[in-house]
C-alpha cells in the first residue's frame, strides 16, 4: 500500500465526532489501496488558499517529506484553487485528494452495471468540471490516466467542451433509464405487489439480507468492504402467509454523502420514493451505530423521506454481546437467525388486515386461487351450496375481493 496522510479541518466538531470522521476516512482510504501513517488535526476557519493555515501546512510538508508520504487527503472538499496551490507546494510526486474524490475513486472501482457505470462516470465528470482551471494531478486521476499532470492549458477549453458534451450524453442515457423504472413501478403498481426498500450505512449487511430473504434469483455481491455493491438489485420475496413483495436493495449511504453523488444516483433513490415499507438496516456490532443511525435518517430527511414507514432491523447480532436494542428486529443475515421474526413484522406493516366471510361457488374457486399471494386464507368450511371461506387481508383488498366474488 501506499503512504498517505490525512489533513482534517475542524471548526464545530466535537471531539467524539472528529474520531468517528478520522475513522471512517481511514477505511475509505484503505478501500483504495492507501494505508495512513499519520494524521493532522487543526480547528480553525478554512484557509482560502491551502484550507489548513500555513504554519499547520508547512509542517505537514515537513512530515511529507521525511515519512516519503505519496498522498495527502483532506476531508473537506478542496476548491480548484486550493488544489493547484497544494499540488504546487508538495510538487509531481504527492498526489493531493479530497474525501469526495476518494469515494468516487471508491464508486468507480464497485461500479458494475451500465447503470452504475454512467452513475459514477457522471458524478465524476460533474465534479472535475468546474476543476479543471486547477488541472495537476486531480485531473490525471479523474480522467481516466491522462498522462500525470493532465492536458495543457491551451487544450482546456477543447477539453470543457468535450466534458461538458459526455455530461449532456450521460444525463439522457439516465433519463432514458429512469422512465424504464417508472414503467416497471406501474406494472408493479398495477399487480398490486407491495415494494420494500432497505437503507442504511454502507457494510451494513443489505446485500447479505436480500440474499437470505430471497429464494430465487441470482445472488447479490456482499462483502465485508464499504460500497460493496452500487446497483440497484430487486427480489421477489414470500412471507409467512405465502403473499410476496418485492424486496429492493439500494446503495448504501455514508455521512455527508457529497451532493454530486447524490444527484447522480437519483434515479436509484427514486425506488425509495414508490416504496410502501422501508427497512433501515443497522450494523449492530459498530463502536459508530449512534452516529450511522443519525446519519442516515438525516439524510432520509433531506430527500423527503421522513415520513416514510420505517422498520429498524439490528444487524450482526451473531457477533455481538451487547444489550440489544427493542426498538426493531435483532436479527443476523448471515446466520439466518430471527428472519422469520423479520418477515412477521413486515408482513404486519404491509398488510394491515381485516376479515370477510363470504360463500363462494365450487364453479368460482379460480377467483380464490389467483388471490392466495396477497391475502390469507383463515377458514374454509364445504357445504351444498359452496365453501364458506374466511379470509384476512388489506382493505381494498377484500373490497376488490367481494366485488369479483359478488360478479360470480
Amino acid at each position: 500500500m501506499e503512504k498517505s496522510l490525512i489533513c482534517y479541518l475542524a471548526q464545530e466538531e466535537s471531539e467524539e465526532e472528529i474520531f468517528y470522521d478520522l475513522q471512517e476516512l481511514q477505511e475509505l482510504l484503505r478501500n483504495i489501496g492507501l494505508e495512513v501513517v499519520d494524521q493532522v488535526v487543526q480547528r480553525r476557519h478554512p484557509d482560502p488558499h491551502y484550507l489548513l493555515g500555513p504554519g499547520k501546512i508547512s509542517q505537514v510538508k515537513e512530515l511529507v517529506e521525511r515519512e516519503l508520504i505519496t498522498a495527502v487527503v483532506f476531508n473537506r472538499e478542496l476548491s480548484p484553487r486550493q488544489v493547484r496551490a497544494l499540488e504546487d507546494l508538495f510538487g509531481p510526486r504527492v498526489a493531493i485528494w479530497d474525501r469526495t474524490q476518494v469515494i468516487l475513486e471508491i464508486f468507480r472501482r464497485r461500479a458494475r452495471s451500465r447503470e452504475g457505470k454512467i452513475q459514477v462516470e457522471l458524478a465524476r465528470l460533474t465534479y472535475l468540471y468546474p476543476r479543471l482551471y486547477g488541472l495537476g494531478g486531480v485531473l490525471s486521476r479523474l480522467g481516466g490516466g491522462v498522462g500525470t499532470r493532465g492536458p495543457g492549458e491551451t487544450k482546456l477549453e477543447v477539453l470543457r467542451r468535450a466534458i461538458q458534451k459526455r455530461i449532456a450524453e450521460l444525463r439522457r442515457e439516465l433519463e432514458a433509464i429512469r422512465a424504464n423504472r417508472e414503467l416497471l413501478r406501474r406494472y408493479r403498481q398495477r399487480r398490486g405487489i407491495p415494494i420494500v426498500a432497505m437503507v442504511g450505512y454502507t457494510n451494513a449487511g443489505k446485500s447479505t439480507l436480500l440474499n437470505a430473504l430471497a429464494a430465487s434469483g441470482p445472488k447479490v455481491l456482499a462483502e465485508d468492504r464499504l460500497f460493496a455493491t452500487l446497483d440497484p438489485v430487486s427480489r421477489r420475496v414470500s412471507l409467512p402467509s405465502g403473499r410476496v413483495f418485492l424486496l429492493v436493495d439500494t446503495v448504501g449511504f455514508i455521512k455527508d454523502l457529497p451532493p454530486k453523488l447524490r444527484e447522480a444516483f437519483k434515479a436509484t433513490l427514486e425506488e425509495l420514493e414508490t416504496a410502501d415499507l422501508l427497512l433501515h438496516i443497522m450494523d449492530l456490532t459498530s463502536p459508530y451505530l449512534d452516529e450511522q443511525q443519525k446519519a442516515v435518517e438525516a439524510l432520509l430527511q433531506e430527500l423527503g423521506l421522513g415520513e416514510k414507514p420505517i422498520l429498524k432491523v439490528y444487524n450482526k447480532v451473531d457477533s455481538y454481546g451487547g444489550v440489544l436494542p427493542i426498538d426493531g428486529v435483532v436479527i443476523s443475515a448471515l446466520k439466518g437467525f430471527n428472519l422469520e421474526q423479520l418477515l412477521y413484522q413486515i408482513e404486519n406493516l404491509l398488510f394491515p388486515e381485516e376479515e370477510l366471510e363470504f360463500l363462494l361457488p365450487f364453479s368460482s374457486l379460480g377467483t380464490l386461487a389467483k388471490w392466495r399471494e396477497r391475502i390469507r386464507v383463515i377458514h374454509q368450511e364445504y357445504s351444498s351450496e359452496g365453501i364458506r371461506v374466511t379470509v384476512r387481508g388489506k382493505p381494498e383488498d377484500l373490497a376488490r375481493l367481494r366485488a369479483q366474488v359478488a360478479g360470480t
